[in-house]
């Protein structure tokens, strides 16, 4: 736990710079959020590992908005997310909802370790994630179409196995600076992996396809986009994981390896797209040169949202 902790300590405290809002617990049987304020929501369902829930409401959503989950970083926290991210003033200007959860263990990382994290129905952080997003269908109306998944470090690789876990539920995600689905996995009980952080863990397409395809065995429907960023200086998750993070969602998606298209947004910026050569391509991997484990930087976040679908 002490390596986990000293590992990610660069990336949170950049963003534990940001002031962390208050936010004022409310009942699941309230019938209206605090609009454009960050708002906890107590009793919103299956919850095996106590993560607490906090959600953003513009006041331009409409009546079935779309949701985002934009999952922290390690040391991070729901608030700290709001705070540190510019994706509630673009929810303002969109008008989907975000849904921030937030890790009360001690190292205060999402489970992307655990047997039961990395399953269906399992009995961790992403099933109490799920709970969140079922919330916000039941009370606020939110449109069980358009549910997708961001985050950072920790969190991108909790998106990582959001869409994995729970192909049923989101359409697209976008991971900064995570690894592939499975490849922290552990059977003693630590959150960390210091063979895939270090990038000693590579596999064949197919067998990370193979992981994601047995967390739900027996799922035959339509899985989810996915964009992958790395920076190509990243010591603290290696920029190893980005290719196999490729090779993982190509598979999964059944798309060439081979890049439909290459561009550079900006000139330090790399992007491959796969499967297609749109916005909305089925995967989307973006190569940041010479930048670290402090993802994402300013224009990244809407880019994400475009190949979202969110704007």
């Amino acid at each position: 736990m002490k390596r986990l902790r000293s590992a990610l300590t660069g990336i949170a405290a950049a963003f534990l710079t940001a002031a962390t809002a208050a936010a004022v617990p409310v009942p699941a049987s309230a019938a209206t959020p605090a609009a454009a304020a960050l708002t906890e929501v107590t009793g919103f369902g299956y919850n095996p590992s106590n993560l607490k829930m906090y959600e953003y409401v513009p006041r331009n959503a409409g009546a079935h908005p779309a949701i985002l989950v934009a999952n922290h970083y390690c040391g991070g926290s729901g608030p700290a997310m709001y705070s540190g991210s510019e994706f509630a003033s673009l929810a303002d200007q969109h008008g989907f909802i975000v849904v921030y959860p937030s890790v009360t263990r001690s190292s205060k990382c999402f489970d992307v370790s655990s047997p039961r994290a990395l399953t269906h129905n399992g009995s961790s952080d992403p099933a109490g994630i799920v709970s969140m997003v079922r919330w916000e269908q039941q009370h606020r109306g939110a449109d069980p179409n358009r549910v997708y998944a961001t985050g950072f470090s920790s969190g991108a690789m909790e998106t990582n196995v959001l869409l994995g876990d729970y192909p049923d539920v989101f359409k697209a995600g976008a991971a900064f600076s995570g690894v592939p689905f499975g490849c922290f996995a552990t059977t003693n009980g630590s959150e960390w992996n210091s063979d895939c952080s270090g990038g000693r863990i590579t596999k064949t397409p197919q067998q990370w396809g193979n992981l994601v395809r047995a967390a739900y065995p027996g799922y035959t429907g339509p899985r989810p986009r996915m964009q992958v960023w790395h920076g190509t200086q990243d010591t603290t998750l290696s920029y190893v994981e980005f290719g196999e993070e490729i090779k993982q969602w190509t598979d999964v998606l059944g798309v060439s390896q081979t890049p439909a298209l290459t561009d550079h947004p900006k000139s330090a910026w790399t992007r491959t797209r796969y499967g297609g050569t749109g916005t909305t391509a089925p995967v989307e991997a973006i190569s940041v040169q010479g930048v670290g484990h402090n993802l994402p930087q300013s224009g990244m976040q809407p880019l994400a949202l475009q190949f979202m679908g969110l704007i």
